[in-house]
């Protein structure tokens, strides 16, 4: 479901048309994210896979911030109740296609059909884009390389594409013991400020967090 957003009345209608002119109104922040508590958690055998676990904390981050969840569609601003995800996914002959999966609170009913998702997309050819469905957060994954700056490919004259762009880098341990992980957010100015990009990496953290195993 989405509902219209009344931008005559918005706090930020003068920030949003300000934005709307950039010929590149798009920002990108890369910061690293505290994956100790789940990587203890699947290193006791417990849950999903570290990946789908990451997918999971950060797409309940971008639903918890509700700019994350808001897309321009020409003249009109519409705010989707939930957003899911659509994703890269390496294949065999180091090509890449996309697969989605449907958000859901419930962490394992999440990666139960996350799973599903990539079993079925690991036969498939193509990449059957889903360009026109804007009720998406799209995510990658470049697990080879613990970055600190990414940019992403545009098509030409993409200055309205409003779908936050999330990607997953390598993770490492620091001389502390404690295990990090990169994550780069790409949003569209007109929608999303640096307030908004620190919501989100907090809520991604305490989601993170929650996942450690408890000590008993």
């Amino acid at each position: 479901m989405t509902r219209r957003l009344d931008i005559t009345s918005w706090s930020r209608r003068e920030h949003y048309w300000f934005f709307r002119e950039f010929e590149r109104p798009h920002f990108n922040l890369c910061a690293p994210v505290d994956v100790s508590g789940l990587r203890a958690r699947c290193e006791a055998g417990l849950g999903p896979p570290f990946s789908i676990a990451c997918l999971h904390a950060a797409l309940g981050a971008v639903n918890e911030v509700e700019p994350l969840r808001t897309r321009i569609r020409g003249d009109e601003v519409v705010i989707h109740e939930v957003v899911h995800c659509g994703s890269t996914s390496l294949r065999g002959d180091e090509t890449f296609g996309f697969v989605y999966f449907e958000y859901d609170p419930d962490l394992e009913t999440f990666a139960a059909g996350a799973q599903a998702a990539l079993a079925a997309a690991s036969s498939e050819r193509g990449l059957s884009a889903r360009d026109e469905d804007d009720a998406l957060c799209h995510f990658s994954v470049i697990p080879w390389v613990a970055f600190t700056s990414v940019s992403n490919a545009r098509r030409q004259g993409s200055g309205d594409d409003s779908v936050p762009k999330i990607i997953f880098g390598r993770f490492s341990r620091d001389s502390s013991g404690r295990w990090s992980m990169p994550v780069s957010l790409e949003v569209h100015h007109a929608l999303v400020d640096g307030l908004h990009v620190g919501q989100f990496f907090a809520a991604m953290q305490a989601r993170l967090d929650a996942m450690a195993p408890t000590q008993g």
